[in-house]
């Protein structure tokens, strides 16, 4: 008897977090797709500049947007221990993961030439461009000299992906 009232409120408590569960999903989803309006009032509530148009094409407003990207380039220290530039390696990729997951930065990776005197970029989503400096600043690879930043001011449509 206790056996068959412990798997019922089991049951239940399962089912009503789901129901919960569900609604909060719903919820986010309608939340995390404002109108082009509201985006267009939270950029500039938040000093982004932006500029937006009428695409008769996809029949719908497009926002522009200001992005940052940070050219990370050969640095003057490049002359670590292999132990060093390793774990500098380790803290780099926690550094860029940790601006992508906080929503600093939207995309970042390496380039494929590692001869090459640029490494790889950034795409930093912020406002301004001392933001972003200051941001790509933090990078362990940066302050040990290995790496130097390079950023130039970029508009993309907001929203757009890669293909």
């Amino acid at each position: 008897m206790i056996g068959t009232s412990l798997c019922c409120i089991t049951a239940f408590l399962i089912l009503s977090c789901q129901s919960q569960k569900e609604k909060q999903n719903k919820w986010v989803e309608q939340d995390t797709h404002p109108s082009k309006a509201q985006e267009i009032a939270r950029l500039k509530a938040n000093d982004f500049e932006i500029f937006d148009y009428y695409d008769e094409e996809i029949n719908d407003t497009v926002i522009m947007q200001k992005y940052f990207v940070a050219f990370l380039m050969n640095g003057p220290n490049r002359d670590h221990p292999k132990e060093i530039a390793d774990s500098l390696q380790i803290l780099h990729q926690a550094h860029l993961g940790r601006m992508y997951n906080e929503g600093y930065a939207d995309l970042s990776g390496p380039f494929e030439d590692p001869e090459g005197e640029t490494r790889g970029i950034t795409i930093y989503n912020v406002p301004t461009l001392k933001m972003a400096d200051s941001l790509a600043h933090l990078d362990p690879m940066v302050k040990a000299g290995r790496l130097k930043i390079h950023i130039k001011p970029w508009w993309a449509g907001k929203g757009y992906g890669l293909r």
